[in-house]
């Protein structure tokens, strides 16, 4: 068994001058988001009992007090207890292949047991079937050509047959999901909230795929024990948003692979293809995950090449193409969603609140782990921007691989900059989510495609103390999940 360890021209991603500031800074950060959470949940309860306009119990989460244990707990403290242990010696020591399986299973071993810390029914077979959920419109697509025509028309609340706030608030793709797993026979509560935990846990593992195709094994190692224990677990088990996120995770991983190094021809071709089928299907589960292009052009600029993008746009282009020769317009259906958001809780909700309990909700889903890496992440942009700059490449790079005999030397720093680069997109991606005014409140669940990445910036912590780290995202999880009786 090897010790993988990135190549010589790569330093330690916590290596560096950008990286290289002390502890203080990262508990200084730490302590201003833990901060801006206990600010958001004094003065959101303050306005939520003076004046209703939040529109949520437990402010800024969807939530309420609910002090409780369950038949999830002591599974939930052995996984966190085993991953804070031994979580970055196996991340260093495995081989890539197991260590991806790893991942995903722990991952999933975490969720279900903080799904299951409120109980079979109340934490997995009932959250989506509410009567906001999507399982209770299964049962109108006995035509699903006739419903996908009709699609839009329902959408509007206040018309005879509107649908349920979660389908109308998505692409019809959502609820074919569930469509679909209903005609195989796999339907009802038990068996979606189920889908949704497996599929939701891997995007760890996609995670790691995309930071490893780019160059970044080692800083996927790194990130690896950070990602099993994201806080935001606790809304993967049980809602769909954490199905949408894996989604999203493995058009990105794809992208990744087919614009790595690594893989050439026909595995190159595949990644592509697969990687724009699958963004096809992102926006049509959900029409905020549009925002995915930003950290979709980051991995084109960190792995230098465009020559994945006629395959994924071949991909892509087929999903449109079939839903819109099958009636659905998404363009035209987009409008009639902001139409139905104001006349709901959206055009209740406060936005002068919401444009920062959102980010909120951020820091607890994604940890306070998170939060000090992405300040590092942040400190690193200008090295990082400085190298890139000074390795010139002109549009050939960009467009096909050197010539025979030609060697292409990478600019120096490349374990870093996957993260460095991608992180920042995914932030990005937030603040527009965020300042849109179409996310206001429930991002602890809406954001889950893009909050699910960042527990990956914790890479650039340095070794000393990540026993501490992994204990505090463990602990947000454990506590939110005890404390709190969540609505997702």
């Amino acid at each position: 068994m090897t010790l993988h360890s990135p190549p010589r021209h790569s330093p330690s991603p916590e290596a560096g001058p950008s990286t290289a500031s002390p502890h203080r800074g990262d508990l200084i950060t730490a302590a201003g988001g833990a901060l801006l959470f206990a600010v958001a949940a004094v003065a959101g309860t303050v306005i939520e009992n003076t004046t209703g306009s939040l529109r949520a119990p437990w402010p800024p989460l969807l939530a309420r007090w609910l002090p409780h244990l369950g038949p999830g707990t002591p599974t939930a403290l052995l996984v966190a207890a085993l991953v804070v242990l031994y979580g970055p010696a196996v991340a260093a020591r495995l081989p890539w292949r197991r260590l991806t399986w790893t991942v995903w299973l722990t991952a999933m071993a975490w969720t279900w047991s903080l799904a299951l810390v409120d109980g079979w029914r109340t934490g997995v077979a009932d959250r989506l079937t509410t009567r906001y959920e999507y399982l209770r419109g299964v049962p109108r697509f006995t035509d699903v050509p006739a419903m996908l025509r009709e699609f839009s028309q329902h959408i509007p609340g206040g018309v005879p047959g509107s649908w349920q706030p979660h389908i109308a608030g998505h692409p019809p793709g959502a609820i074919l999901t569930f469509v679909g797993l209903d005609r195989l026979g796999l339907g009802g509560g038990g068996w979606a909230g189920s889908f949704c935990i497996v599929t939701g846990s891997s995007v760890a593992a996609a995670v790691l795929v995309a930071l490893r195709a780019l160059g970044a094994e080692h800083g996927a190692r790194r990130a690896a024990p950070f990602l099993v224990l994201a806080p935001a677990a606790v809304w993967v088990g049980t809602s769909a948003d954490g199905y949408f996120a894996a989604v999203a995770a493995w058009a990105l991983a794809l992208l990744a692979v087919a614009a790595g190094r690594t893989v050439r021809d026909a595995g190159a071709w595949a990644a592509g293809l697969g990687s724009g089928l699958l963004f096809g299907l992102t926006v049509y589960v959900s029409y905020g995950l549009t925002l995915m292009a930003l950290p979709a052009l980051a991995i084109l600029v960190c792995a230098r090449t465009a020559r994945p993008v006629p395959l994924v746009a071949l991909g892509f282009g087929a999903v449109a193409v079939t839903f819109t020769l099958l009636g659905f317009r998404w363009w035209e259906a987009y409008p009639l969603l902001v139409e139905r958001y104001y006349q709901g809780s959206g055009g209740l909700r406060s936005y002068g609140y919401w444009v920062w309990g959102n980010l909120a909700c951020v820091v607890l889903g994604s940890g306070l782990a998170a939060v000090a890496g992405a300040r590092r992440v942040l400190a690193a942009v200008p090295d990082v921007v400085r190298q890139r700059w000074r390795w010139r490449w002109g549009w050939r790079s960009w467009s096909r691989p050197p010539a025979a005999g030609v060697r292409r030397e990478p600019p120096p720093d490349t374990d870093r900059t996957p993260l460095v680069l991608i992180v920042c997109a995914v932030l990005a991606a937030l603040l527009v989510a965020d300042v849109s005014g179409m996310s206001k409140a429930e991002t602890e669940r809406i954001w889950l495609p893009f909050t699910l990445w960042l527990p990956a910036a914790a890479a650039l912590l340095p070794s000393a103390g990540r026993r501490g780290w992994l204990a505090a995202q463990a602990a947000a999880a454990l506590l939110t999940n005890h404390l709190l009786l969540t609505y997702w």
